[in-house]
């Protein structure tokens, strides 16, 4: 398609489809997030909606839901390709053809073979359907989801706050606080867009962190899962109180420890004194989780890193150094030389007060490309 078969209304409906599918970030697993706007032949707005969670009605009948009659002769503006399958609910295809809708432009194909044929079904029936229309904007809102289905697991992001000389804490061990609270107050609602944060023994010893949401960060706290090998986690733990699940993965030869209700252990095979993170994602992903928060500690961060299984890094700088006798960020990861290293793409700068956000990601993020 070129970029004149897009009207300017209906490039700020695919951005506004893409501002409703941001606002349910790390509440939708196993599904995706998809926002959807209706737009009257004059260009108005006439319906909006925007996919809930797993069992709710999919973003594009909930637009149309909002347009009623308005809905015939209009144009869909969703920003994942509809589905083609019946689930807990209908086929959106089909909901847009009752409907009669006349047109149908859609971001990012489903990269689901379960789900996929959506533009297909319509365009046999006769609608004009128009694909890839700013499919970078709507790969980014999506990209946990999107990338967790296209490598059948879930996409792992290592946060990590540090300082410019790549130091977590203190040669006495004290972290709080390198970075600042705007800082920190971004790296919760980082943490509230994914379905599981994700520390080791070692951050839990080191650190007793409680892994919920603070700073009046809205949504609901992710599945805590801490890798415990040994099985030696205190009882006390802060992880352990009530305010969300936590999910704790031991060993196969360490004793099973006992945990208050809500929570669960899970044991994993040993190989080499140590968990495989893989197999770990396996079973996140079995459990319908599509993205992880991998915080702690920097052996963890290592083993993943080492395994090719991060997906993105979201560092926190703080303008202070601490020189070698402080904590690095990452422990247990060595390149020889420099074609041994991970080399990371640099995708987003921002500064937060005094310090500075970086995304970089092991590749490109998938499927972007500019509009064609």
């Amino acid at each position: 398609m070129t970029t004149s078969a897009v009207s300017p209304a209906e490039r700020e409906a695919m951005r506004r489809a893409v501002e409703l599918a941001g606002t349910r970030l790390g509440r939708t697993s196993p599904n995706p997030v998809v926002g959807c706007v209706v737009l009257a032949p004059d260009g108005t707005v006439v319906g909006e909606g925007f996919h809930k969670g797993a069992g709710h009605p999919h973003a594009e009948p909930e637009a149309l839901a909002a347009a009623g009659d308005r809905a015939r002769g209009a144009t869909a503006v969703v920003t994942l390709e509809p589905c083609a399958h019946t689930g807990r609910t209908g086929p959106c295809a089909d909901a847009l053809l009752r409907a009669g809708v006349a047109r149908v432009l859609y971001a990012v194909p489903d990269p689901n073979p379960g789900a996929a044929g959506g533009a297909e079904r319509l365009r046999a029936a006769g609608v004009e359907v128009v694909g890839d229309v700013l499919r970078e904007e709507a790969e980014r809102v999506n990209e946990l989801w999107l990338t967790a289905i296209r490598r059948g697991r879930p996409c792992v992001t290592w946060k990590f706050g540090g300082t410019l000389d790549g130091r977590s804490a203190a040669p006495d061990g004290t972290s709080r606080w390198i970075t600042g609270p705007a800082a920190r107050e971004d790296a919760h609602r980082l943490r509230a867009s994914h379905d599981a944060v994700l520390v080791g023994s070692g951050t839990l010893r080191a650190d007793d962190p409680h892994l919920g949401l603070r700073h009046g960060v809205p949504g609901e706290p992710p599945l805590r899962v801490v890798l415990d090998r040994t099985g030696s986690i205190p009882p006390g733990a802060r992880v352990l109180d009530d305010t969300a699940p936590t999910l704790v993965a031991v060993g196969d030869s360490a004793p099973k420890p006992q945990l208050p209700g809500g929570h669960e252990v899970l044991v994993l095979p040993e190989t080499g004194g140590r968990l495989d993170p893989a197999v770990l994602l396996d079973e996140l992903y079995g459990r319908g989780l599509r993205s992880v928060l991998l915080e702690g500690g920097a052996r963890l961060a290592a083993d993943f890193a080492g395994r090719g299984l991060l997906d993105r890094v979201v560092a926190y700088v703080a303008p202070m150094l601490l020189g070698s006798g402080g904590r690095a960020v990452l422990d247990g990861f060595g390149a020889g030389t420099l074609t041994e290293g991970l080399r990371l793409h640099l995708d987003e700068v921002r500064r937060l007060g005094d310090d500075v956000r970086m995304v970089l990601r092991g590749r490109p993020l998938p499927g972007a490309r500019e509009e064609r």
